[in-house]
């Protein structure tokens, strides 16, 4: 089997990832050190897989704990790179928690791609490195603004570390630029946990619709949009997954044009917050109450991706649509509240 190594692979955006490589073919050893994540979710992308996988816990800090995996598994293809921390709030208010996680693990991981001949990463990135764009939609030539938060710049430095390398070394990137990750797989055994209040949109929509919040709270109603409201650029988890493979693929198949290689991941259409709220009532035939609160300082007024690179070269397009992430979504969170009852 062609093993790939998927740090954070018990995450988010990592767990469906590990689903769509064993479809794809592909052997994933998973590590995690289990600081944001469940050891539970394992056995979770093993009921969906139908078979076990293979998963160590490991601390990428650690340098010879990463170095050991390394050599347990000599016959490494790749890595996907998820691990991170990934709080914007929580990253303002402990930014040396997160340089230190983020860039370290980094830092160390290219050490031992280096160390073990371990030479093609797909690297998780994020569209905060475009902060505010200067025009619409983004494309992958849009200029880096500065960082409005400790993660984000970590995902810029991030970036910087890997091209360096990549320069340097015979070290291969590609790094995939997502947008807004939504929705759950459709056998809702895995998606997006939440431990205490929602770090994002969809999970408050869910919440407040189940019944645990009276109301969903919309930050601004006077931004320069058709409706007053934030415009981001949502795709289902399953497509950005299904992405990974592709980019795994374009490096074993040494199809890269270049050693550093950038892709935005987004379904290329802006969204508003109260069209969202429209999305989720139509997806599922539930009211959502919501009242206005002030702006957030910091919130980027509207982004959403120029994906016609990703599509073009990657051969990556996005199959489900926003009623599908949402029903998805939906089915995710009730899945939650059958187990906690």
């Amino acid at each position: 089997m062609k093993k790939i190594l998927v740090t954070g692979g018990l995450g988010y955006i990592g767990s469906h990832t590990v689903v769509e490589l064993i479809k794809a073919g592909y052997e994933p050893v998973v590590i995690d050190n289990l600081s944001e994540s469940d050891y539970e979710v394992k056995g979770r992308i093993e009921q969906i897989v139908g078979r076990e996988i293979i998963f160590e816990q490991v601390e990428m800090c650690e340098k010879a704990e990463l170095q050991a995996c390394f050599a347990r598994y000599p016959e490494l293809l790749g890595i996907i790179h998820f691990a991170a921390f990934l709080l914007v709030d929580e990253s303002v208010n402990q930014p040396l928690k997160y340089y230190r996680n983020n860039l370290l693990s980094t830092i160390n991981l290219l050490v031992c791609m280096i160390e073990y001949k371990v030479h093609p990463v797909v690297f998780s990135s994020s569209c905060t490195v475009y902060g505010n764009p200067e025009k619409l939609p983004v494309d992958e030539s849009a200029p880096i603004q500065p960082a409005v938060s400790p993660y984000g710049n970590t995902k810029q430095i991030g970036e910087d570390i890997l091209r360096d390398a990549a320069k340097a070394n015979e070290i291969k990137v590609i790094s995939l630029r997502y947008f807004n990750p939504i929705g759950a797989h459709e056998s809702a055994l895995i998606g997006e946990f939440q431990d205490g209040p929602p770090h994002h949109l969809v999970p408050y929509i869910t919440e407040t619709a189940r019944g645990l919040r009276q109301e969903l709270r919309v930050f601004g109603k006077d931004w320069n949009t058709h409706d007053g409201t934030c415009i981001r650029d949502y795709i289902h988890v399953v497509d950005v997954a299904k992405a990974h493979i592709s980019a795994v693929e374009r490096l074993l198949q040494n199809a890269t044009q270049e050693k550093f290689e950038v892709f935005n991941l987004g379904m290329g259409v802006g969204v508003s917050v109260l069209d969202m709220i429209k999305a989720f009532e139509e997806a599922t035939g539930i009211a959502i109450p919501y009242s206005f609160a002030p702006r957030r300082a910091g919130d980027v007024e509207a982004v959403y991706a120029d994906t016609a690179k990703a599509n073009e070269i990657l051969g990556w397009q996005t199959e489900k649509s926003l009623a599908d992430a949402m029903r998805d979504a939906w089915r995710w969170e009730q899945a939650l509240d059958e187990e906690k009852s």
